[in-house]
């Protein structure tokens, strides 16, 4: 099975900052090790391999004129040499990697059984290696330095393709990087293209500067990338290369940066003395008048006044979701508190009717404009919903009105007329029977049958159903209902909007 890349790794570049010196390739392992221990992350330390004897062109070897190749000639190191550094790596607690810039070096790597490959901004693009690198097991993390989007496009591609375990960095080939050529809100731009794709940083700014990695964090970077190394009285460090104390300094901020960032991705956890703070200043609710026990409180038995009682019922807690009854006698102008009333909050059972709702419509695969708003009608209340009600969605309503009318198996819609509109019902799923003026139709997916002005009209689907409304304008104050009580029920619909989130 492939590794996984740690959540939170910091890779330690050395590059040829082991100078061709392995003792001195081992004691930076030994230093860095000791500063990482004291940090919360995953680590690794990273090598680079070429196979300089076919690396380098025949006619190009022993030029000193050449900046590289006099550089990779002089810090050249052994098989057995890099065989010792990786053991150093993993006994001061370090993942282990390597940079290949040819195909033998990815043999290298497979046989030290490395824990990642990382890929060289100069070879994104190089299509052999890749190939190469492909065929390994092992995780990748690609830097991005000077490529344009299609290349990155067809780099992520193929790497997707190939179902493999890999992350890709912002970073720019410029050593060290200005601040000003940073851009780190590549990072943003990455991580927008390539949902699902971790997406890193590797940085080569002033190794002194510490304010970099804490904006990186806070763009939403997860692998971050350092050239580290060792000054000593006979090895300088270049001006890119970050020693120990400097790493200490830019962990330290990494660590300060996750704490003011905190919690990313889920709401943020309760804060006690915010809480408190924040409820000190709600209005409280207030009875209006003497209010009798069992008595269900409505708007304009309450009021909401400054400055709140300790515990009590807030305009917060207020809403067209929440039912308040109260448990004794309340008197004029007492608080409202759950002493002396219960508190019913039916918004879970809201979206329990949504749901239900959008599930008979993608099971009848019925689309609905998003922007359509669900209105659910609870003629007797939520509680006998499941009995009596209706949902309805209005997709139009000009000179004429579109609906879609959704009953629950087994739900009745109760008696009622309309003076001015006219209605045309067309069944779109389940069955429904039908009462005109008392008279029972039975209708099926497909039959449509029309309700004019003035015939009561009543139904139960035993199925469920999901029926088209086509009639003329909806008005408001039209529907007239053969029991009074609803019609004095005021607070017998509920509507949502977004319910198809």
């Amino acid at each position: 099975m492939m590794q996984k890349i740690p959540d939170r790794l910091f890779v330690l570049e050395m590059a040829n900052n082991h100078m061709g010196d392995i003792e001195h390739g081992l004691a930076v392992i030994r230093a860095f090790g000791e500063i990482c221990r004291a940090f919360p992350y995953r680590f690794a330390f990273k090598l680079q391999y070429r196979d300089l004897d076919t690396f380098i062109h025949p006619a190009a070897k022993n030029r000193d004129d050449i900046k590289y190749v006099k550089r990779f000639s002089e810090t050249r190191l052994s098989r057995a040499d890099f065989d010792r550094l990786v053991a150093k790596m993993r006994s001061n607690g370090f993942l282990a990697m390597s940079t290949p810039f040819d195909e033998p070096s990815v043999d290298v790597i497979e046989a030290q059984n490395l824990d990642f490959i990382k890929i060289a901004s100069c070879s994104f693009t190089d299509w052999p290696l890749l190939e190469r690198i492909a065929h390994s097991e092992r995780p990748i993390i690609a830097s991005t330095a000077g490529a344009n989007l299609e290349e990155m496009d067809r780099v992520v591609s193929f790497l997707m393709h190939r179902n493999k375990e890999f992350a890709i960095l912002h970073c720019v080939g410029e050593y060290p990087t200005a601040e000003k050529d940073m851009h780190l809100s590549q990072i943003d731009f990455l991580r927008g293209r390539y949902p699902g794709v971790r997406i890193g940083f590797s940085t080569h700014e002033n190794p002194d500067n510490t304010d970099i990695i804490k904006l990186a964090i806070a763009k939403g970077a997860s692998i971050f990338e350092k050239h580290v190394g060792l000054p000593t009285e006979r090895y300088a460090l270049n001006n890119y290369s970050a020693s120990p104390e400097q790493v200490r300094a830019w962990l330290q901020a990494a660590v300060d940066a996750e704490t003011v960032c905190g919690v990313g991705d889920a709401r943020l956890p309760p804060n006690p003395r915010e809480t408190a703070s924040l409820r000190s200043l709600r209005r409280g609710v207030f009875a209006r008048r003497p209010v009798t026990a069992g008595q269900i409180l409505q708007p304009h038995d309450i009021y909401f006044a400054f400055p709140p009682v300790d515990g009590q019922f807030t305009a917060n807690d207020w809403s067209k979701y929440a039912v308040f009854t109260a448990r004794t006698h309340i008197a004029a102008d007492a608080p409202i508190t759950p002493d002396n009333a219960d508190q019913q909050d039916q918004r879970t059972k809201i979206w329990e009717i949504a749901l239900r709702v959008k599930t008979m419509l993608d099971e009848a695969r019925i689309v609905v404009p998003g922007s359509a708003d669900l209105e659910i009608s609870h003629h007797y209340g939520l509680d006998a919903f499941e009995q009596t009600g209706l949902v309805l969605i209005t997709i139009v309503n000009r000179g004429y009105c579109k609906k879609l009318l959704v009953s629950l198996p087994g739900q009745a819609h109760p008696e009622q007329w309309h003076n001015e509109k006219e209605e045309t019902f067309h069944i779109l799923s389940g069955e429904v029977h039908l009462q005109l003026d008392g008279k029972q139709h039975i209708c099926k997916t497909g039959d449509v049958i029309t309700v004019e002005p003035g015939v009561r009209h009543a139904f139960v689907s035993p199925t469920g159903a999901v029926i088209e409304e086509i009639s003329t304008t909806h008005i408001t104050n039209d529907s007239f209902y053969s029991d009074e009580r609803i019609n004095q029920n005021k607070a017998r619909k509920t509507l949502l909007t977004y319910w198809m989130v």
